[in-house]
């Protein structure tokens, strides 16, 4: 049995079992691909997280707390730092088993 078969029963097991791991799961989904874009981004940009948050008119902590993937940002969040950063946002939805980072 391939090893990502066993993970994947592992977090289907937990999931429900646990509503909180649920939750918990589904959070990370999303703000773990988030928080590695907006750090290379930023790094590219040769920003510090304080820079970053003067240009986006927030504080380094929740620049930090986003990075950390602690907090997911709203799209008005993103947009702001997409502008900070010289980029758009782009919204997409892909299939549920499709990967989305690596």
């Amino acid at each position: 049995m391939p090893i990502k078969s066993s993970i994947d029963d592992y977090w289907e097991k937990r999931a429900e079992k646990s509503p909180e791991f649920r939750r918990l799961k589904a959070k990370s989904d999303l703000a773990f691909p988030l928080a590695v874009k907006i750090i290379a981004l930023r790094d590219k940009a040769g920003l510090t997280q304080k820079e970053l948050a003067t240009l986006v008119g927030t504080s380094q902590s929740a620049i930090a707390r986003l990075e950390n993937g602690d907090t997911i940002p709203t799209v008005q969040t993103l947009n702001k730092i997409a502008k900070a950063l010289h980029q758009k946002v782009r919204i997409d939805f892909v299939p549920e088993d499709e990967v989305l980072y690596n």
